[in-house]
Formats: structure tokens, sequence, C-alpha cells
């Protein structure tokens, strides 16, 4: 047991608890696409809220969401950390293997996690806040309250941005995270490498697209 928290306290082991948070993260992005998707269907909301509904009634969903939240403390925690561990050892901003090469992205790892934390912030202020802590609205009328906060075309704007964010930040650190843990061979790396692109991309401008089509559909 000392020898394992010996490792998770080194800088090796705070990338391995960064790589192994950040894919648990993406599938979580899996899952809240694959829920968010149905705001599109022509039902008037119909197929969302029951989702919604099933999502609200079952009890696994409310132990993942605690593993949710200790997986995002983990995550900003460990990337504070490495943060701190590459600026003293290298003075140079986060990156695992930050080159005059590499991506900006790669170089401004630190930067985009700030922006995802502001987009978390104002994500859940718009809607977990009201919803579960103020009980301001019941969350069979999640649709409709989605629906009126994407009228206004700041929120709109907002959330794009916050998209574009995420799609910076994925596009390194998905790739990365197979990296850290050692997973790497000629005949998987260049898969993971274009799974990471193209996650990198679809994944956020389906989220992008959601806001978008809101505003136009009821404005």
């Amino acid at each position: 047991m000392n020898a394992i928290a010996k490792f998770l306290r080194s800088p090796i082991g705070q990338k391995w608890i960064m790589a192994l948070t950040g894919l648990f993260l993406v599938s979580f992005l899996i899952v809240h696409l694959s829920g968010n998707i149905l705001l599109l269907l022509p039902d008037n909301g119909r197929t969302f809220s029951a989702f919604v509904d099933w999502m609200e009634s079952r009890w696994i969903i409310r132990i993942l969401s605690i593993l949710l939240f200790l997986g995002f403390t983990l995550h900003i925690v460990q990337g504070i950390l490495l943060y701190r561990y590459n600026r003293k050892a290298k003075g140079a901003r986060y990156a695992v293997t930050a080159t005059d090469n590499s991506t900006w992205s790669a170089r401004h790892m630190a930067l985009l996690g700030i922006g995802i934390l502001l987009f978390l912030i104002l994500h859940l202020w718009d809607f977990f806040f009201p919803m579960k802590v103020l009980k301001a609205f019941p969350h069979q009328q999640l649709y409709d309250e989605v629906v009126q906060t994407f009228q206004n075309p700041l929120w709109v704007i907002a959330y794009v941005l916050g998209m574009v964010v995420l799609g910076l930040h994925l596009s390194h650190g998905f790739q990365s995270a197979f990296q850290t843990l050692g997973i790497r061979h000629p005949k998987y790396t260049p898969f993971i490498v274009a799974f990471g692109k193209w996650f990198s991309i679809l994944v956020p401008l389906l989220f992008a697209i959601i806001p978008i089509a809101l505003y136009f559909k009821f404005s």
C-alpha cells in the first residue's frame, strides 16, 4: 500500500490519475451527448423528458453522479499539481511532452483546462444548480428551461465557445492519456491518434449544434 501511495503521489502517478480520470470523463461526454441530442427530435421534448425522468429514477445514476463529481475534482486537482510541477521543473507551461514542435493545444492545456472549468461552472449554474439545489423547477420542465435559455444568443455563443475550448483540450488530451498509460504500439497508435482527432471534432460539434438548432427553431 505504501508503494502504491508513493507512486500516486509521484509526478508519474499524478499523470496516470490525470489520464485515467480524463478517459473516464470522455466516457461521460458520450453518455451526456446521447441524452442531449434527444433535444433535437421533433416531438416537443417528449423523448428527452422521458430520458431525464428515467435518469432521475435510477439509483445507479446517483452513484455515477458522485463518481463523476469525484472524477472532475481529481482531474482538476491533478491538472493544477502537474502544472505547478512542470513550471518548477522545466519553467514551462503544462504539457506532458511540450516541445517547439508540439501543437498549440499541447502547450496550453492548463489555459484550456481553465476555460473548461469556467464553462462547467456556467453549465451547472444554468441547469444543475436551479434544478437540483434550488429546486426552482422539477426535472420534468428541464426541456422548457433549456429551450428558454437558448433563446438568448449570448448563451448560445457562450456554449459554442465552450465547445471550441473542449475540442482543443480533447485534441491533445485524448491521445496524451494513452501515451501516459504506456499504450503505444505501431499497430494501434495511429488508430488512437486518428480516433482522438475525430472525437475531438465530432463530439464538441454535436454539442454545439444543439443550442444553435434550438435558437433558430424557437426564435
